[in-house]
């Protein structure tokens, strides 16, 4: 995984356990962690991180394994990632002004059309 996708992937977890009210050493505990791996994954300096911590992750932050996956280029059988980890591990040299238009297209489709996104995080459709 390049940095930059490294430092997406920290950024996501960093701010969902934020939401959580977690601390860093909460949720190494809660995960059997060291708190400085959760530091260093928060950071993206983790090329490839372990699927198995990303998992433990994941579950305790409440977020859908299969978009943790897409976002560290990893495949999970059987589930799929939800549209924006999906456009990013499909087309990754996509330029970003075109991955923000994507988004906010999808948003509004799904906004007319009145479909509920199963799984959704809240602002998942949206521009970061």
């Amino acid at each position: 995984m390049e940095r930059q996708r490294a430092q997406e992937l920290g950024r996501r977890l960093r701010t969902r356990r934020e939401e959580l009210g977690l601390s860093k050493r909460q949720l190494a505990e809660q995960v059997d962690m060291n708190d400085a791996t959760i530091v260093r994954l928060e950071q993206g300096l983790f090329a490839a991180p372990r699927p198995d911590k990303l998992s433990r992750i994941a579950e305790v932050l409440g977020l859908s394994l299969a978009d943790v996956f897409a976002f560290a280029e990893y495949v999970v059988p059987g589930d799929l990632p939800s549209f924006h980890p999906y456009l990013l591990s499909k087309y990754p040299d996509m330029p970003q002004g075109a991955i923000d238009d994507l988004l906010k297209e999808f948003d509004r489709i799904t906004r007319e059309y009145d479909y509920a996104l199963e799984g959704a995080q809240e602002g998942e459709g949206k521009s970061p």
